[in-house]
């Protein structure tokens, strides 16, 4: 009886002792395929998307370390359909998130602000709508955000400015209005990163009468 027992601990022991590895291996493929689940893929660029196997690192299109945590998404150009889906926010390693040049809509998840690891944020020629979250400006890691070409309302979000390691930024080509920027990083953009904004005003003036970044401006 009492070697039952010893075994029956022994045994609860190693299951409560399992790698956290796999589950969270498992968590960022359950992340990857709701994006699956949420996009039409008429050119099969997904179909390696295997929901049962043990992790996603062998996905084409998705780039993983040493830990089997990913770290890229590359998917531009690649005919997609859809939406984004807040779970993308759970790849804690991601360093590169390519979607450039689909046809995805809908608005740009505030999920996506906490990818901590994060290094270029690449949404270009897609047809999103809604606002910049400014939920972003916690990518303090962040060198590239472009988001030119889509149908993005709304102000430029102050804290974005926070953005200490940002080397491009590119806005162009949207429906934003209100004043852009000029402190921090924005401070070396060029307007060439805010043209085609008909709606936008040009830069806030600082340390005069600075442009209504408020009132009708949505």
């Amino acid at each position: 009886m009492a070697l039952w027992a010893l075994l029956h601990l022994l045994t609860t022991a190693l299951l409560l002792s399992w790698p956290l590895t796999p589950t969270t291996a498992n968590l960022e493929g359950d992340a990857l395929f709701a994006l699956r689940r949420a996009v039409k893929d008429s050119n099969n660029v997904l179909q390696s998307w295997d929901p049962t196997l043990v992790d996603p690192c062998t996905w084409f299109h998705v780039t993983c370390d040493g830990d089997n945590r990913v770290t890229r998404l590359d998917l531009g150009n690649a005919n997609l359909v859809g939406t984004l889906v807040p779970e993308l926010g759970k790849l804690e390693r991601l360093q590169y998130l390519e979607l450039y040049m689909n046809n995805l809509t809908g608005s740009i998840p505030k999920e996506l602000g906490g990818l901590k690891s994060l290094v270029s944020l690449d949404l270009y020629r897609n047809n999103f709508t809604g606002s910049i979250p400014s939920s972003l400006s916690n990518l303090s890691n962040l060198n590239f955000l472009r988001l030119n070409g889509n149908r993005l309302t709304g102000t430029i979000p102050r804290k974005l400015t926070k953005l200490g390691s940002l080397k491009i930024f590119d806005v162009s080509d949207n429906d934003l209005c209100g004043t852009f920027p000029t402190s921090g990083p924005f401070s070396k953009f060029s307007e060439e990163s805010f043209k085609n904004n008909p709606r936008l005003e040009g830069p806030e003036l600082m340390g005069f009468v600075r442009y209504d970044t408020t009132g009708n401006c949505k």
